[in-house]
C-alpha cells in the first residue's frame, strides 16, 4: 500500500508494537484489581491521556524541548531506562521501592508513562515525525492509542482468559522483559552520550 495510508498504516503498527499494550495488561490488571467497571475505565482513559499528552507534547514541540532544556534525547533514554528497570524490578519481585503516594490515578499515571509511552515511543515519534511528517505521525499515534485503550479497558477480560496462575507467572516475566528492556535503553543512551 502506497501514499498517505500505507504511511499511516506502517506508522500506527509501529507505535502499536513499541507502545506494547500486552505488556501493560498483568500490571495495569493487578493495579485495578477489585476496582468497579467504571474506575477502570476511567483509569484507563487517564492512563491513555498521560500518554497520548507525552507523545503529542513531543510530536508538536519535537527537538525544541530537549534544545529548550539542554537535555540531550541520550541523557533522557538513561533517565526514562532507570525509572523503567525499577518498575520492572517491582512487578518481578513484588516489592514496592520507596513509599509511593497513592492517588486514584497511580495505576493509570505508571502504566500511561513509562511502561507505554517511555523514552521509546517517545523517539519512535521524534524519528517518525522526521520521516512522514506530523499528520502522519499525529492520525498513527491517535489510532495507536485507541488499541491500547480497549487493551486497557478490557485487561480484567484477557487476564480471567489466561487464568491467574498464568497471569502471575507472566507479570513475574514480563516485568523481568521490562527489565532487560530498561538495560537496554540505558546501554543506547550511555553509548550515544560518549
Amino acid at each position: 500500500m502506497d501514499g498517505v495510508l500505507g504511511e499511516i498504516l506502517y506508522t500506527t503498527l509501529a507505535l502499536i508494537v513499541v507502545l506494547d499494550p500486552l505488556l501493560s495488561v498483568p500490571i495495569f490488571a493487578s493495579m485495578t484489581k477489585g476496582k468497579s467497571t467504571r474506575e477502570v475505565n476511567r483509569e484507563a482513559g487517564i492512563a491513555i491521556g498521560v500518554a497520548a499528552g507525552l507523545m503529542y507534547l513531543f510530536l508538536f514541540g519535537n527537538f525544541v524541548i530537549f534544545k529548550t532544556l539542554g537535555i540531550s534525547l541520550a541523557a533522557f533514554q538513561v533517565a526514562g531506562g532507570i525509572f523503567l528497570f525499577l518498575l520492572g524490578m517491582q512487578e518481578t519481585l513484588g516489592i514496592t521501592i520507596g513509599t509511593a503516594r497513592k492517588t486514584e490515578s497511580s495505576a493509570s499515571v505508571i502504566i500511561g508513562t513509562p511502561l507505554l509511552c517511555g523514552p521509546g515511543t517517545i523517539t519512535t515519534v521524534l524519528l517518525f515525525s522526521q520521516q512522514y511528517g506530523i499528520p502522519v505521525v499525529a492520525v498513527a499515534c491517535a489510532l495507536s492509542l485507541a488499541v491500547c485503550w480497549l487493551t486497557l479497558k478490557y485487561s480484567s477480560l484477557i487476564m480471567r482468559l489466561l487464568g491467574e496462575t498464568v497471569t502471575d507467572v507472566m507479570g513475574k516475566v514480563l516485568g523481568m522483559l521490562v527489565a532487560a528492556i530498561a538495560v537496554t535503553i540505558i546501554a543506547d543512551g550511555i553509548k550515544a552520550l560518549f
